[in-house]
């Protein structure tokens, strides 16, 4: 069948590696895509938010399965657009409809559905400009740090944690009363801070069984030692060393088990992943957030040590079979690096050669910001190439990663040197 993945990222050229490995692929398209999707599929340049040009595209290549990257277009409804759409329902289309992403789209929605299944979270109160003393006076009641999230989506940068009051409740006016994170912080959810370890676990469900996939860790912040500034993701490990039988067993039990069941209670059309951001207070998992998609770089470690035919996989999911698979994961750890352009998250240029490429061996390398221009790779974003590597633990898989970046070289780029620095 002809298969069409949306995104540009290293998530999507994760996606693009195993699909094409698939006996059942026949062409694959990515849209937009990006210099490392070109050179195992075909790119189209889509506006992939514009769900009638992608209709278009999917009819005149005959496509017979769609995968969604990321949030936006399945928070903005793409899987209603299709299943609703008499030429287009046949498509199996990978992700879940509008009401599944507003877990992700809608950080008060998130809280109300863990608190309504019983789900263990942070406590939390959310607020708007009407109601922005009330939040400031409830900032007072609570002890720091200080957790403000804005509620929309906002590439993953909407999130402050910050250690004084009064700094805590000027960044709230920001949010609210100035539009710091635009429509996204139009209301802010204000939580109690949980500390401990996070890690992140994958679940793919049809919205009855699920199968849940390898667990990873991330690294969100430029800095080593994790200071300075959240960015998309630095780094990732998976499998997370300190999860154990014991704390997989409490997580499935008590957030898992839960989180679908509440899915299906709702009768939510959820055909796709469910990514649990957790962290581990003491020996208790608690959930932090949910995203409605594969995280990246998360799935620079997660798909590689999938051994099952992916196609199959989302096959299955669509057609609400995951029951009926068995997925065989890699016993291997696998581990990821992520070079960036310097001045990321901020400022940063783009259009730099990147050199070095043919030169790696044994790491598989995903691009991230990358597009072709004259035949060279050039540089197209603030993260540019994710490094993975597989070995016996995540710490030789590691060092693999970082002898092959040094073989890599572009103007200014940067690359944090100490991922897994904390397991």
């Amino acid at each position: 069948m002809n298969i069409l993945i949306l995104g540009s990222g290293g998530r999507e050229h994760a996606f693009a590696f195993k699909i094409s490995e698939s006996k059942h692929c026949d062409t694959l398209f990515v849209a937009p895509g990006n210099a490392g999707t070109a050179a195992i599929a075909t790119n189209l340049n889509l506006n992939i938010s514009n769900f009638e040009e992608v209709k278009k595209c999917v009819l005149e290549n005959n496509i017979k399965m769609v995968v969604v990257g990321p949030e936006d277009p399945l928070v903005a409804g793409i899987a209603d657009y299709f299943l609703e759409s008499e030429k287009l329902a046949n498509v199996q289309i990978i992700g879940p409809t509008k009401r599944g992403a507003l877990l992700e789209g809608s950080k008060e929605r998130a809280k109300e559905f863990m608190m309504q299944h019983n789900i263990p979270t942070a406590a939390y109160a959310s607020f708007s400009k009407k109601s922005l003393d009330a939040g400031k006076e409830f900032l007072s009641t609570l002890k720091p740090p200080y957790v403000l999230k804005a509620d929309g989506l906002a590439a993953g940068k909407g999130v402050l944690i910050l250690q004084s009051l009064e700094e805590a409740q000027n960044e709230l006016e920001n949010m609210l009363n100035h539009g710091k994170f635009g429509a996204a912080s139009e209301k802010v959810v204000i939580e109690e801070f949980l500390d401990g370890i996070e890690l992140s676990v994958f679940v793919l469900t049809d919205g009855k069984n699920y199968k849940i996939l390898p667990t990873a860790k991330d690294y969100k912040r430029i800095g080593e030692g994790d200071k300075g500034l959240n960015t998309g993701g630095m780094g990732a490990v998976s499998p997370v060393p300190f999860v154990d039988e014991i704390l997989m067993k409490k997580i499935e039990d008590r957030v898992v088990k839960p989180t679908i069941n509440g899915i299906s209670e709702e009768k939510i059309d959820y055909r796709g992943f469910v990514f649990i951001g957790l962290i581990k207070v003491g020996d208790e998992p608690y959930v932090i957030e949910y995203n409605v998609r594969m995280g990246d770089p998360e799935t620079e470690v997660v798909l590689p040590r999938i051994k099952t035919d992916l196609v199959e996989i989302f096959e299955a999911t669509f057609q609400k079979k995951l029951n009926e698979i068995t997925i065989e994961i890699d016993e291997r750890a696998a581990a990821t690096v992520m070079i960036v352009s310097d001045g990321y998250p901020e400022n940063y240029e783009k259009g730099k050669e990147i050199s070095g490429l043919n030169g790696v061996e044994d790491s598989i390398i995903f691009h991230a910001g990358t597009k072709l221009e004259d035949g060279k790779v050039m540089t197209n974003g603030g993260r540019v190439l994710a490094i993975t590597s597989m070995d016996g633990d995540f710490k030789k898989a590691l060092k693999k990663s970082y002898q092959n970046i040094e073989k890599l070289n572009f103007d200014r780029m940067n690359y944090r040197k100490d991922i897994g620095f904390d397991l």
